[in-house]
C-alpha cells in the first residue's frame, strides 16, 4: 500500500491535526447523539441488550426462515457451512419465548437455542466497560511513566482516545453492533495504536538528526508495520466473510476500521502535536 501522496514534512503542525480533530468532534457527536436516544454510545449486540440465539441446520433460505419468525422480535439471520443458520432475537417475555420454543421445537426439532436474560446483558455491559476504561488508564500510566513529558505522552493518549471513539462512530452509522467479540477488537486497537504512536514519539524525541528526517524515517517504518498487519486482517476479514462466521467477520472490520483510523491519528493528529513541541523548543 502507498501514501506517496502524503508527505509528513510538507504540512505545519495545524494543519495536519485539524482532519482528526474535526472527524473526532463529529464521532463524539454521534456517539453522544445515540447515547441520548437509546442510553447506550453504540447499538448493542445480542451480548449485551439480552435475547434469543438459535443455531439450526437447515435448507430453508433466509425469507423463508424470516417469515416463519414474522410474528417474533427477530434480529438476523446469519449463515454458516453445511446449511447451518444462526438466527437472533430480541428481548421478549416469557409468554413469548414459549411460544418461540414450542415453534421451533415443531419446525426444527435438532436445533440449539440459547437466551441471554437482559440483567445478565446489563451485567456484560458493565464488565465490557469497565475492561475499556481500565485498559485505557493503564495504558495512559504506562505511557507517562515511559516519556515523563506530559505532551508527548498527552499526545498518545489523545491519539488512542481518537481511534477507540472515531472507530466507534464509524461502527454506528455502518451498524455494526457492539458485542463481547466487537469489544474485544477496540481494546485490541488500544495495543495497535499505541505500538505506533510510542514508534513515532521514541524516534522523534530520542534519536539525534534533523526532525524532516526524523519524521520520514517514522513514517516510513509505522507504514509498512501497519500495512502489514492490515494484509493479515483483510485475508482474515474475507475468510470470515466467505464462510458466513459472523462475529470473526465483525472483529476483523472493527479492526480494519481502526487500523486505518489510526493511521491518520497517529501521522497526521500525534505528529503535528509532536512536530509543534519539537519546534518550539528548539526556538527556545
Amino acid at each position: 500500500m502507498e501514501f506517496s501522496g502524503y508527505d509528513i514534512n510538507k504540512y505545519s503542525p495545524r494543519q495536519m491535526v485539524a482532519l482528526p480533530l474535526a472527524i473526532l468532534l463529529l464521532a463524539l457527536a454521534v456517539l453522544g447523539y445515540t447515547t441520548l436516544a437509546t442510553g447506550l454510545p453504540l447499538t448493542p449486540g445480542i451480548d449485551f441488550a439480552g435475547g434469543t440465539a438459535v443455531t439450526v441446520f437447515t435448507s430453508d433460505s433466509r425469507e423463508t426462515i424470516e417469515a416463519t419468525f414474522a410474528g417474533y422480535p427477530l434480529l438476523s439471520v446469519g449463515e454458516g457451512v453445511g446449511n447451518g443458520k444462526y438466527i437472533q432475537f430480541g428481548p421478549m417475555d416469557d409468554a413469548q419465548f414459549q411460544s418461540l420454543t414450542a415453534l421451533i421445537n415443531e419446525r426444527y426439532p435438532d436445533a440449539k437455542v440459547d437466551q441471554i436474560g437482559e440483567t445478565f446483558g446489563k451485567t456484560l455491559q458493565g464488565q465490557a466497560f469497565l475492561a475499556m476504561i481500565f485498559s485505557f488508564i493503564g495504558m495512559a500510566v504506562v505511557v507517562m511513566i515511559a516519556f515523563r513529558n506530559i505532551v508527548p505522552a498527552g499526545a498518545v493518549v489523545l491519539a488512542a482516545f481518537a481511534d477507540i471513539v472515531i472507530t466507534a462512530g464509524v461502527m454506528q452509522i455502518i451498524g455494526i453492533p457492539l458485542s463481547l467479540g466487537t469489544t474485544a477488537a477496540l481494546l485490541m486497537l488500544i495495543g495497535y495504536s499505541v505500538d505506533s504512536d510510542i514508534l513515532l514519539t521514541t524516534r522523534l524525541l530520542k534519536r539525534k538528526g534533523k526532525l524532516e528526517e526524523k519524521l520520514f524515517g517514522a513514517f516510513r517504518t509505522g507504514i509498512i508495520m501497519t500495512t502489514t498487519t492490515l494484509a493479515a486482517i483483510a485475508a482474515m476479514w474475507v475468510v470470515a466473510t466467505a464462510g458466513h462466521i459472523q462475529i470473526i467477520s465483525e472483529i476483523a472490520s472493527v479492526l480494519l476500521i481502526g487500523l486505518f483510523v489510526d493511521i491518520m491519528n497517529t501521522w497526521m493528529l500525534n505528529a503535528g502535536i509532536l512536530k509543534e513541541y519539537v519546534l518550539r523548543g528548539n526556538k527556545r
